[in-house]
């Protein structure tokens, strides 16, 4: 009888070869993966935070926020200043014309002067933005054509006594310009202070009924804030 034999061992040996090729391959993926996993991560997290140009850029951008919400409310603070000056001398200016009145020289000296002074507040305006920008330009072009209504009031002082009523309705025409425009600028500023969190400011000129000129909207100060 032949002997019964097993399998030649160079047969077996291979097969044990490649049990141990793959499970050090499955170790070595793994190992990969291990390592993959934090860098990814990482990788992540350097991508979604903003580098320091993005960082400096929203510095600056809520920088210029809060400086222009500090403008809104000096702006807002000097156009009711100048606003309790301004409307006496509009509504004179008006009522004088409208009546035929002719003003005292001193009168008019001293709206020139106050004129001057109110004008001047304007000549070296801070920079903000653009809504800001706005209102602020149209108070000022109120106040300077409510400065040349003054300055036409004091030529007809000083001229033939015959041309004074024409003269005089021009300069009440001024002044009604000068309302007009600045209730458009008291309008925008309103906004802007809604805008800013301030609430409802209104500035508007009393200066009588004009055509044209914008309201207050009848809110109450401070409200919508």
């Amino acid at each position: 009888m032949s002997r019964r034999t097993g399998r030649p061992s160079y047969l077996l040996t291979p097969s044990a070869g490649k049990g141990r090729s793959k499970t050090w391959m499955l170790a070595v993926a793994a190992a990969a993966v291990l390592v993959a996993a934090p860098a990814g991560g990482l990788v992540g997290h350097a991508v979604g935070r903003p580098g320091p140009t993005e960082a400096s850029i929203a510095a600056l951008q809520q920088a210029d926020v809060e400086r222009d919400a500090q403008q809104i409310v000096e702006l807002t603070e000097m156009a009711q200043r100048t606003g309790e000056e301004l409307s006496p001398i509009i509504r004179a200016v008006k009522q004088d014309a409208e009546a035929g009145r002719t003003p005292e020289a001193t009168q008019v000296s001293q709206w020139q002067q106050i004129m001057g002074r109110l004008t001047a507040q304007f000549a070296d305006p801070p920079s903000g933005m653009t809504a800001t920008n706005v209102a602020r330009g149209g108070l000022r072009s109120a106040v300077e054509q409510a400065a040349v209504a003054v300055d036409s009031v004091a030529l007809a002082l000083a001229g033939p006594a015959a041309d004074r009523p024409e003269q005089l309705a021009l300069a009440a025409r001024q002044a009604t310009l000068a309302v007009t425009t600045w209730s458009v600028a008291a309008t925008q500023l309103d906004q802007i202070n809604i805008d800013a969190g301030h609430g409802h400011r209104h500035v508007h000129l009393d200066a009588g009924e004009v055509e044209g000129a914008l309201t207050p909207d009848g809110s109450t100060e401070g409200s919508g804030g």
